[in-house]
Protein backbone atom coordinates (compact mmCIF):
# COMPACT_ATOMS: atom_id res chain seq x y z
CA UNK A 1 0.00 0.00 0.00
CA UNK A 2 1.76 3.43 -1.22
CA UNK A 3 1.85 6.22 1.73
CA UNK A 4 0.35 9.18 1.91
CA UNK A 5 1.42 12.07 -0.05
CA UNK A 6 3.61 15.19 1.61
CA UNK A 7 0.86 17.21 0.84
CA UNK A 8 -0.96 15.85 3.59
CA UNK A 9 0.81 18.22 5.82
CA UNK A 10 -0.27 21.21 4.65
CA UNK A 11 -3.79 19.66 6.77
CA UNK A 12 -1.59 19.35 9.68
CA UNK A 13 -1.68 22.46 12.41
CA UNK A 14 2.16 21.22 13.77
CA UNK A 15 3.50 22.22 10.10
CA UNK A 16 0.88 24.38 8.02
CA UNK A 17 1.22 27.93 10.09
CA UNK A 18 4.67 27.57 10.15
CA UNK A 19 4.73 26.79 6.72
CA UNK A 20 2.54 29.89 5.38
CA UNK A 21 4.56 31.93 7.69
CA UNK A 22 8.16 30.85 6.28
CA UNK A 23 6.74 31.25 2.96
CA UNK A 24 5.34 34.97 3.39
CA UNK A 25 8.59 36.04 5.12
CA UNK A 26 10.64 35.03 1.82
CA UNK A 27 8.15 36.74 0.08
CA UNK A 28 7.79 39.94 1.88
CA UNK A 29 11.86 40.27 1.38
CA UNK A 30 12.02 39.87 -2.38
CA UNK A 31 9.02 42.15 -2.61
CA UNK A 32 10.72 44.94 -0.59
CA UNK A 33 14.63 44.07 -2.04
CA UNK A 34 13.32 44.08 -5.78
CA UNK A 35 10.98 46.82 -4.98
CA UNK A 36 13.83 49.44 -3.93
CA UNK A 37 16.62 47.82 -6.42
CA UNK A 38 13.70 48.91 -9.32
CA UNK A 39 13.20 52.27 -7.48
CA UNK A 40 17.07 52.41 -7.79
CA UNK A 41 17.13 52.05 -11.22
CA UNK A 42 13.91 53.43 -12.61
CA UNK A 43 12.58 55.45 -9.53
CA UNK A 44 15.21 57.61 -7.73
CA UNK A 45 17.69 60.50 -8.79
CA UNK A 46 20.90 60.01 -7.48
CA UNK A 47 23.88 61.48 -8.13
CA UNK A 48 25.60 57.79 -7.13
CA UNK A 49 26.33 54.97 -9.33
CA UNK A 50 23.46 52.95 -9.92
CA UNK A 51 25.23 49.57 -9.94
CA UNK A 52 27.07 50.35 -6.85
CA UNK A 53 23.74 51.01 -5.10
CA UNK A 54 22.71 47.76 -6.73
CA UNK A 55 25.51 45.77 -5.13
CA UNK A 56 25.13 47.41 -2.19
CA UNK A 57 21.77 46.35 -1.34
CA UNK A 58 22.62 42.52 -2.17
CA UNK A 59 25.95 43.29 0.28
CA UNK A 60 23.48 44.99 3.45
CA UNK A 61 20.70 41.80 2.59
CA UNK A 62 23.48 39.30 3.09
CA UNK A 63 26.33 40.97 5.13
CA UNK A 64 23.50 39.98 8.74
CA UNK A 65 23.96 36.60 8.19
CA UNK A 66 27.67 36.90 8.46
CA UNK A 67 27.16 39.02 11.84
CA UNK A 68 23.92 37.51 13.41
CA UNK A 69 23.47 33.93 12.27
CA UNK A 70 25.24 32.80 15.25
CA UNK A 71 23.42 34.60 17.41
CA UNK A 72 19.91 33.29 15.79
CA UNK A 73 21.10 29.97 16.71
CA UNK A 74 21.83 30.65 19.60
CA UNK A 75 18.27 32.19 20.98
CA UNK A 76 17.26 29.19 18.68
CA UNK A 77 18.62 26.40 21.30
CA UNK A 78 17.48 28.66 24.48
CA UNK A 79 14.20 29.58 23.84
CA UNK A 80 11.13 27.70 23.13
CA UNK A 81 11.04 27.95 19.06
CA UNK A 82 7.19 28.87 18.58
CA UNK A 83 7.78 31.88 20.77
CA UNK A 84 10.74 32.99 18.89
CA UNK A 85 9.20 33.12 15.80
CA UNK A 86 6.35 34.85 16.60
CA UNK A 87 8.59 37.63 18.43
CA UNK A 88 10.58 37.65 15.00
CA UNK A 89 7.55 38.11 13.10
CA UNK A 90 6.29 40.84 15.22
CA UNK A 91 9.87 42.85 15.04
CA UNK A 92 8.89 42.25 10.72
CA UNK A 93 5.81 44.37 11.16
CA UNK A 94 7.87 47.35 13.05
CA UNK A 95 10.91 47.03 9.94
CA UNK A 96 8.02 47.08 6.94
CA UNK A 97 6.48 50.32 9.10
CA UNK A 98 10.02 51.71 9.06
CA UNK A 99 10.28 50.75 5.10
CA UNK A 100 6.74 51.85 4.21
CA UNK A 101 7.77 55.70 5.48
CA UNK A 102 10.86 55.43 3.58
CA UNK A 103 9.09 54.54 0.42
CA UNK A 104 6.76 57.19 0.78
CA UNK A 105 9.53 60.11 1.76
CA UNK A 106 11.72 58.33 -1.11
CA UNK A 107 14.30 58.79 1.43
CA UNK A 108 17.21 56.28 -0.17
CA UNK A 109 19.86 56.08 3.49
CA UNK A 110 16.38 55.08 5.37
CA UNK A 111 15.50 52.36 3.11
CA UNK A 112 18.78 51.08 2.93
CA UNK A 113 19.13 50.50 7.07
CA UNK A 114 15.42 49.06 6.54
CA UNK A 115 17.17 46.55 3.63
CA UNK A 116 19.74 45.70 6.62
CA UNK A 117 17.65 45.17 9.57
CA UNK A 118 15.35 42.62 6.61
CA UNK A 119 18.62 40.88 6.39
CA UNK A 120 18.88 40.70 10.12
CA UNK A 121 15.65 39.42 10.68
CA UNK A 122 16.24 36.53 8.10
CA UNK A 123 19.48 35.98 9.64
CA UNK A 124 17.85 35.43 13.13
CA UNK A 125 15.13 33.07 11.56
CA UNK A 126 16.96 31.04 9.55
CA UNK A 127 18.43 28.75 12.17
CA UNK A 128 14.81 28.53 13.66
CA UNK A 129 13.26 27.42 10.43
CA UNK A 130 14.97 24.34 9.55
CA UNK A 131 15.53 23.17 13.37
CA UNK A 132 12.22 23.00 13.92
CA UNK A 133 11.11 20.67 11.89
CA UNK A 134 12.51 17.79 13.25
CA UNK A 135 10.59 18.89 16.59
CA UNK A 136 7.48 19.27 14.77
CA UNK A 137 7.66 16.44 12.18
CA UNK A 138 8.13 13.07 12.56
CA UNK A 139 11.01 10.93 11.14
CA UNK A 140 9.09 9.60 7.70
CA UNK A 141 7.73 13.07 7.34
CA UNK A 142 11.29 15.13 7.71
CA UNK A 143 12.05 14.72 3.88
CA UNK A 144 8.50 15.57 2.60
CA UNK A 145 8.57 18.57 4.93
CA UNK A 146 11.90 20.13 3.79
CA UNK A 147 10.48 19.32 0.20
CA UNK A 148 7.53 21.91 0.70
CA UNK A 149 9.93 24.71 2.82
CA UNK A 150 12.53 24.62 -0.39
CA UNK A 151 9.37 24.72 -3.06
CA UNK A 152 7.53 27.13 -1.20
CA UNK A 153 10.84 29.38 -0.66
CA UNK A 154 11.73 29.25 -4.32
CA UNK A 155 7.93 29.67 -5.43
CA UNK A 156 8.26 32.50 -3.23
CA UNK A 157 11.03 34.01 -4.05
CA UNK A 158 9.78 34.14 -7.58
CA UNK A 159 6.63 35.33 -6.74
CA UNK A 160 8.04 38.30 -4.54
CA UNK A 161 10.16 39.25 -7.97
CA UNK A 162 7.51 39.28 -9.99
CA UNK A 163 4.52 40.84 -8.08
CA UNK A 164 7.77 43.75 -6.77
CA UNK A 165 7.94 44.95 -10.84
CA UNK A 166 4.20 44.78 -11.19
CA UNK A 167 3.55 47.40 -7.99
CA UNK A 168 6.87 49.35 -9.56
CA UNK A 169 4.90 49.89 -12.46
CA UNK A 170 2.26 51.89 -11.17
CA UNK A 171 2.37 55.57 -10.28
CA UNK A 172 2.00 55.26 -6.95
CA UNK A 173 3.96 52.70 -5.99
CA UNK A 174 5.10 54.14 -3.29
CA UNK A 175 1.84 54.07 -1.61
CA UNK A 176 0.86 50.18 -3.07
CA UNK A 177 4.42 48.93 -2.10
CA UNK A 178 3.99 50.60 1.37
CA UNK A 179 0.59 48.74 1.79
CA UNK A 180 1.90 45.81 0.63
CA UNK A 181 4.97 44.76 2.57
CA UNK A 182 3.45 46.00 5.71
CA UNK A 183 0.13 43.43 5.34
CA UNK A 184 2.43 40.24 4.18
CA UNK A 185 4.29 40.91 7.15
CA UNK A 186 0.91 41.31 10.02
CA UNK A 187 -0.34 38.27 7.86
CA UNK A 188 3.10 36.60 8.81
CA UNK A 189 2.64 37.33 12.40
CA UNK A 190 -0.61 35.96 12.23
CA UNK A 191 0.42 32.80 10.71
CA UNK A 192 3.19 32.26 13.53
CA UNK A 193 0.66 32.52 16.19
CA UNK A 194 -0.73 29.07 15.32
CA UNK A 195 2.41 27.55 15.37
CA UNK A 196 2.27 24.58 18.03
CA UNK A 197 4.48 25.18 21.07
CA UNK A 198 8.21 23.22 21.05
CA UNK A 199 10.61 22.29 24.17
CA UNK A 200 13.14 24.71 24.05
CA UNK A 201 16.23 22.70 23.54
CA UNK A 202 18.90 24.11 25.55
CA UNK A 203 17.23 26.44 28.16
CA UNK A 204 20.27 26.34 30.35
CA UNK A 205 22.31 28.06 27.44
CA UNK A 206 24.09 31.11 28.14
CA UNK A 207 23.67 33.73 25.30
CA UNK A 208 27.56 34.99 23.87
CA UNK A 209 26.48 38.59 22.47
CA UNK A 210 30.17 39.13 21.05
CA UNK A 211 29.10 37.76 17.66
CA UNK A 212 32.32 37.64 15.55
CA UNK A 213 33.36 35.09 18.39
CA UNK A 214 30.18 33.10 18.72
CA UNK A 215 30.24 32.76 15.00
CA UNK A 216 33.76 31.59 14.86
CA UNK A 217 32.59 28.59 18.08
CA UNK A 218 29.64 28.16 16.02
CA UNK A 219 31.36 27.56 12.47
CA UNK A 220 33.60 25.07 14.14
CA UNK A 221 30.65 23.01 16.36
CA UNK A 222 28.73 22.99 12.38
CA UNK A 223 32.27 21.45 10.51
CA UNK A 224 32.91 19.54 13.76
CA UNK A 225 30.09 17.08 13.77
CA UNK A 226 30.78 13.66 12.16
CA UNK A 227 31.60 13.61 8.85
CA UNK A 228 28.51 13.25 6.72
CA UNK A 229 26.95 16.15 8.79
CA UNK A 230 29.79 18.50 7.90
CA UNK A 231 30.05 17.27 4.15
CA UNK A 232 26.44 17.92 3.58
CA UNK A 233 26.98 21.54 5.18
CA UNK A 234 29.63 22.29 2.19
CA UNK A 235 27.32 20.52 -0.07
CA UNK A 236 24.42 22.52 0.59
CA UNK A 237 26.55 25.79 0.27
CA UNK A 238 28.20 24.76 -3.10
CA UNK A 239 24.63 24.23 -4.35
CA UNK A 240 24.07 28.05 -3.09
CA UNK A 241 27.37 28.93 -4.81
CA UNK A 242 26.12 27.36 -8.38
CA UNK A 243 22.23 28.97 -7.54
CA UNK A 244 23.78 32.42 -6.99
CA UNK A 245 25.61 31.91 -10.26
CA UNK A 246 23.35 31.15 -12.47
CA UNK A 247 20.85 33.42 -10.76
CA UNK A 248 23.06 36.67 -10.81
CA UNK A 249 23.82 36.10 -14.73
CA UNK A 250 20.27 35.41 -15.66
CA UNK A 251 18.90 38.96 -16.50
CA UNK A 252 22.59 39.43 -19.03
CA UNK A 253 21.79 35.70 -20.16
CA UNK A 254 18.47 36.36 -21.53
CA UNK A 255 19.76 40.11 -22.84
CA UNK A 256 22.79 39.00 -24.68
CA UNK A 257 22.54 35.07 -25.34
CA UNK A 258 19.05 35.25 -25.97
CA UNK A 259 18.36 38.62 -27.13
CA UNK A 260 15.19 38.89 -24.66
CA UNK A 261 13.82 41.37 -22.56
CA UNK A 262 12.53 41.76 -19.32
CA UNK A 263 9.47 39.52 -19.86
CA UNK A 264 12.11 36.80 -21.17
CA UNK A 265 14.10 36.94 -17.50
CA UNK A 266 11.12 36.60 -15.93
CA UNK A 267 10.31 33.44 -17.79
CA UNK A 268 13.95 32.00 -16.72
CA UNK A 269 13.50 32.80 -13.51
CA UNK A 270 10.03 31.01 -13.53
CA UNK A 271 11.38 28.09 -15.18
CA UNK A 272 14.25 27.58 -12.83
CA UNK A 273 12.03 28.29 -9.93
CA UNK A 274 9.35 25.32 -11.03
CA UNK A 275 12.28 23.17 -11.34
CA UNK A 276 13.23 23.95 -7.77
CA UNK A 277 9.65 22.84 -7.11
CA UNK A 278 9.69 20.06 -8.73
CA UNK A 279 12.41 18.37 -7.76
CA UNK A 280 11.73 19.18 -4.22
CA UNK A 281 8.54 17.59 -4.60
CA UNK A 282 9.76 14.68 -6.37
CA UNK A 283 12.14 14.09 -3.29
CA UNK A 284 9.72 12.26 -0.79
CA UNK A 285 8.74 9.54 -3.66
CA UNK A 286 11.65 8.92 -4.75
CA UNK A 287 12.78 7.95 -1.38
CA UNK A 288 10.10 6.05 0.21
CA UNK A 289 9.71 8.49 2.83
CA UNK A 290 13.33 8.29 4.17
CA UNK A 291 15.68 10.64 4.77
CA UNK A 292 17.41 9.02 1.43
CA UNK A 293 20.70 10.66 0.71
CA UNK A 294 21.49 8.33 -2.00
CA UNK A 295 19.69 10.76 -4.03
CA UNK A 296 22.36 13.90 -3.53
CA UNK A 297 24.81 12.00 -6.06
CA UNK A 298 21.91 11.89 -8.19
CA UNK A 299 20.98 15.64 -8.44
CA UNK A 300 24.78 16.59 -8.41
CA UNK A 301 24.96 14.19 -11.77
CA UNK A 302 21.47 16.77 -13.53
CA UNK A 303 23.81 19.63 -12.22
CA UNK A 304 26.55 18.88 -14.27
CA UNK A 305 24.60 17.72 -17.19
CA UNK A 306 22.02 20.54 -17.47
CA UNK A 307 24.85 22.72 -16.79
CA UNK A 308 26.95 21.59 -19.63
CA UNK A 309 23.71 21.57 -22.22
CA UNK A 310 23.24 25.13 -21.19
CA UNK A 311 26.19 25.97 -22.23
CA UNK A 312 26.35 24.30 -25.57
CA UNK A 313 22.95 25.44 -26.30
CA UNK A 314 24.19 28.95 -25.54
CA UNK A 315 23.72 32.13 -28.48
CA UNK A 316 22.08 29.18 -30.91
CA UNK A 317 19.73 31.76 -31.66
CA UNK A 318 19.22 33.54 -35.07
CA UNK A 319 19.78 37.12 -34.54
CA UNK A 320 17.16 39.80 -34.22
CA UNK A 321 17.20 43.14 -34.70
CA UNK A 322 14.25 44.03 -31.81
CA UNK A 323 14.75 42.46 -28.25
CA UNK A 324 12.68 39.22 -27.96
CA UNK A 325 9.66 38.93 -25.69
CA UNK A 326 9.01 35.94 -24.18
CA UNK A 327 6.12 34.76 -26.52
CA UNK A 328 8.56 35.33 -29.77
CA UNK A 329 11.61 33.22 -27.44
CA UNK A 330 9.02 30.08 -27.22
CA UNK A 331 8.21 30.04 -30.84
CA UNK A 332 12.38 29.79 -31.64
CA UNK A 333 13.10 25.88 -31.44
CA UNK A 334 16.90 26.11 -30.17
CA UNK A 335 15.37 28.50 -27.09
CA UNK A 336 13.41 24.78 -25.75
CA UNK A 337 16.73 23.32 -25.49
CA UNK A 338 17.88 26.23 -23.33
CA UNK A 339 14.53 26.34 -20.90
CA UNK A 340 14.56 22.45 -20.57
CA UNK A 341 18.40 23.31 -19.18
CA UNK A 342 17.15 25.85 -16.40
CA UNK A 343 13.91 23.35 -15.78
CA UNK A 344 17.16 20.76 -15.75
CA UNK A 345 18.90 22.64 -13.25
CA UNK A 346 16.42 23.40 -10.95
CA UNK A 347 14.56 19.81 -10.44
CA UNK A 348 17.74 18.53 -10.16
CA UNK A 349 18.99 21.31 -7.91
CA UNK A 350 16.17 20.57 -5.64
CA UNK A 351 16.71 16.13 -5.67
CA UNK A 352 20.59 17.90 -4.62
CA UNK A 353 19.34 20.27 -1.86
CA UNK A 354 16.17 18.82 -0.09
CA UNK A 355 18.32 15.06 1.41
CA UNK A 356 21.02 17.67 2.59
CA UNK A 357 18.94 19.57 4.72
CA UNK A 358 17.51 16.72 5.83
CA UNK A 359 20.62 15.08 6.84
CA UNK A 360 21.46 17.96 8.62
CA UNK A 361 18.64 17.90 10.70
CA UNK A 362 18.48 14.38 11.05
CA UNK A 363 21.94 13.66 12.56
CA UNK A 364 22.55 16.84 14.54
CA UNK A 365 21.91 16.40 18.24
CA UNK A 366 18.83 18.52 19.29
CA UNK A 367 20.56 20.56 21.65
CA UNK A 368 22.91 21.95 18.88
CA UNK A 369 20.66 21.45 15.73
CA UNK A 370 19.90 25.31 15.79
CA UNK A 371 23.32 26.79 16.05
CA UNK A 372 24.66 24.02 13.27
CA UNK A 373 21.87 25.15 10.83
CA UNK A 374 23.06 28.99 11.82
CA UNK A 375 26.87 27.70 10.84
CA UNK A 376 25.42 26.41 7.87
CA UNK A 377 23.58 29.57 7.09
CA UNK A 378 27.13 31.53 7.43
CA UNK A 379 28.77 29.50 5.01
CA UNK A 380 26.23 29.87 2.59
CA UNK A 381 26.30 33.63 2.71
CA UNK A 382 30.19 32.98 2.29
CA UNK A 383 30.06 30.96 -0.94
CA UNK A 384 27.46 33.10 -2.24
CA UNK A 385 30.20 36.15 -1.89
CA UNK A 386 33.00 34.12 -3.02
CA UNK A 387 30.48 32.74 -6.29
CA UNK A 388 30.18 36.81 -6.93
CA UNK A 389 33.92 37.24 -6.86
CA UNK A 390 34.66 33.89 -9.05
CA UNK A 391 31.86 35.36 -11.68
CA UNK A 392 33.98 38.99 -11.48
CA UNK A 393 37.46 37.25 -12.42
CA UNK A 394 36.19 34.57 -14.72
CA UNK A 395 33.98 37.17 -16.56
CA UNK A 396 36.39 40.53 -16.23
CA UNK A 397 40.09 39.39 -15.27
CA UNK A 398 39.75 35.75 -17.56
CA UNK A 399 37.72 37.49 -20.38
CA UNK A 400 35.29 34.60 -20.53
CA UNK A 401 31.49 34.66 -21.76
CA UNK A 402 28.42 33.99 -19.56
CA UNK A 403 28.04 30.48 -21.10
CA UNK A 404 31.86 29.75 -20.50
CA UNK A 405 31.05 30.61 -16.38
CA UNK A 406 28.46 28.07 -16.53
CA UNK A 407 30.75 25.45 -18.32
CA UNK A 408 33.65 26.44 -15.67
CA UNK A 409 30.68 25.85 -12.80
CA UNK A 410 29.47 22.70 -13.88
CA UNK A 411 32.92 20.70 -14.23
CA UNK A 412 33.88 22.44 -10.65
CA UNK A 413 30.84 20.48 -9.09
CA UNK A 414 32.50 17.40 -10.47
CA UNK A 415 35.21 17.88 -8.58
CA UNK A 416 33.70 19.08 -5.89
CA UNK A 417 30.85 16.23 -5.55
CA UNK A 418 34.06 14.04 -6.18
CA UNK A 419 35.56 15.31 -2.86
CA UNK A 420 32.14 15.06 -0.53
CA UNK A 421 31.24 11.23 -2.16
CA UNK A 422 35.07 10.30 -1.57
CA UNK A 423 35.13 11.86 2.14
CA UNK A 424 31.75 10.01 2.84
CA UNK A 425 31.33 6.61 0.90
CA UNK A 426 27.98 6.91 2.41
CA UNK A 427 26.59 9.08 -0.26
CA UNK A 428 27.68 6.25 -3.32
CA UNK A 429 26.90 3.39 -1.45
CA UNK A 430 23.33 4.39 -0.55
CA UNK A 431 22.95 5.60 -4.32
CA UNK A 432 23.99 2.45 -5.57
CA UNK A 433 21.20 0.77 -3.49
CA UNK A 434 18.39 3.36 -4.28
CA UNK A 435 19.14 3.18 -7.82
CA UNK A 436 19.32 -1.02 -7.89
CA UNK A 437 16.58 -0.99 -5.84
CA UNK A 438 17.97 -2.87 -3.16
CA UNK A 439 16.79 -4.08 0.20
CA UNK A 440 15.75 -0.88 2.56
CA UNK A 441 19.14 0.17 4.95
CA UNK A 442 18.25 1.10 8.79
CA UNK A 443 16.63 4.61 8.79
CA UNK A 444 19.30 7.23 9.26
CA UNK A 445 19.50 8.98 13.07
Amino acid sequence: MSQPSQIRLLGKRRFLPFFVTQLLGAFNDNVFKQALILAILFRFSTSADTSLLVNLCAMLFILPFFLFSALGGQFGEKYEKAWLIRRIKFAEILIMLVGALGLLLGNLPLLLVVLFCMGTQSALFGPVKYSILPQQLHQDELIGGNALVEMGTFLAILGGTIGAGILMNDADYAVLVSIAVVLIALLGYLASRAIPATTPAFADLKIDWQVLRQSWHIMRLGLGQERAVSRAMIGNSWFWFLGATYLTQIPAFAKELLQGDEGVVTLILATFSIGIALGSMLCERLSAHRVEIGLVPLGSIGLTVFGVLLWWQAGGLPPVTESRDWLALLLEPGAWWALLAVLGLGAFGGLYIVPLYALIQARTALQERSRVVAANNILNALFMVVSALFAILVLTVVGLSIPQLFLAVSLLNVLVAGWIFHSVPEFVVRFRRWALREPELPPAR
